[in-house]
């Protein structure tokens, strides 16, 4: 009975271990889970539309006319009407200045005769409509003839100079009519008025002066973005820039497409224009039902596995 017993034992205590070798088999590890399943991904198709490639250069606010108040006579300033960053009409008065003869002898000669009504007062008037920038004294000063008080910034006058390189001078012709970005995210619409006539024979750049058609007050000194356009193309068939891949030297181009629900291969490709968002793709000719992986690609081999995400 006893034997009987230990024999039942042992056939019990193997089948629980090939129980367990069975559940073990079927179980599969996360690694294996993951491999099966293949990289997390998403994807993207070609598209077509309109596809601008630009460029981002520099401009400084400036006043090209600077208008400066000088004193025309040797005197005392009685008064001093102007502000720094006050605006002010041409014609408006600015300073008067009290001679320094009309000082000295004050009314003497109007009480010897009542006749010569002799004042010693100038009245100085601004010759052009800005802002005042730069303002040297104040009432009361002692100025000489010729002196400069004050100086004003010409309002017609502002505009953005653009230190264009000169290599970039060709696209210039295309870009008549071109967009400003300010710091503060205010957009402005300018044109290209002029070009100086010098070279900077350092930087190799040429000033460009835009105009710009606004009426709130901008300082002198403020840096803006002027994008001007290289190359356009109505209907550019284009991907996502974060679904083309390249090599370190950015010699080579590649997009990761699906061929099936599960496998990617890598596609070489050649690009044409390229923004801050997207790229043209010149060759091969994708279709529209073509998936090309979106995020996840980077890092992929030329046939890989992949999960398509949502």
């Amino acid at each position: 009975m006893q034997v009987k017993l230990k024999h039942i034992g042992i056939l019990l205590s193997l089948a629980g271990m090939l129980a367990g070798c069975g559940e073990d088999k079927a179980a599969p590890t996360a690694n294996e889970m993951n491999a099966e399943a293949g990289t997390p991904v998403t994807v993207t198709s070609i598209s077509t539309g309109p596809l601008t490639e630009s460029i981002e250069l520099n401009a400084t606010s400036a006043f090209q006319l600077k208008t400066f108040i000088k004193a025309n006579a040797t005197g005392y300033l009685q008064s001093v009407n102007a502000q720094l960053g006050r605006f002010i009409n041409r014609g408006q008065e600015v300073f008067v200045i009290k001679t320094k003869e009309a000082e000295a002898l004050g009314n003497t000669i109007n009480v010897l005769d009542s006749s010569f009504r002799f004042t010693g007062i100038i009245h100085i008037k601004s010759p052009g409509t800005g802002y005042v920038t730069t303002l040297n004294y104040r009432d009361g000063d002692y100025v000489t003839d010729g002196e400069q008080l004050a100086i004003i910034s010409d309002k017609n006058s502002f505009c953005f100079l653009l230190d264009l390189p000169y290599e970039l001078k060709p696209f210039l012709s295309g870009n008549k009519n071109v967009l400003l970005k300010l710091p503060d995210g205010t957009q402005l619409n300018g044109y290209v008025a002029s070009q100086m006539p010098t070279v900077d024979p350092v930087s190799q750049t040429q000033s460009i002066v835009i105009k710009v058609n606004n009426s709130q007050q901008i300082p002198e000194g403020l840096i803006a973005k002027v994008i001007l356009v290289k190359k356009s193309k109505p209907n550019a068939l284009s991907l996502p820039k974060d679904a083309v891949l390249t090599d370190e030297t950015q010699s080579e181009f590649w997009v990761m497409k699906l061929i099936d629900s599960v496998t990617a291969v890598k596609v070489p490709i050649k690009k044409g224009l390229e923004n801050s968002s997207s790229v043209e793709v010149l060759s091969p000719q994708f279709s529209m039902a073509d998936k090309i992986l979106l995020t996840g690609n980077y890092g992929l081999g030329d046939t890989a596995k992949v999960t398509i995400q949502q």
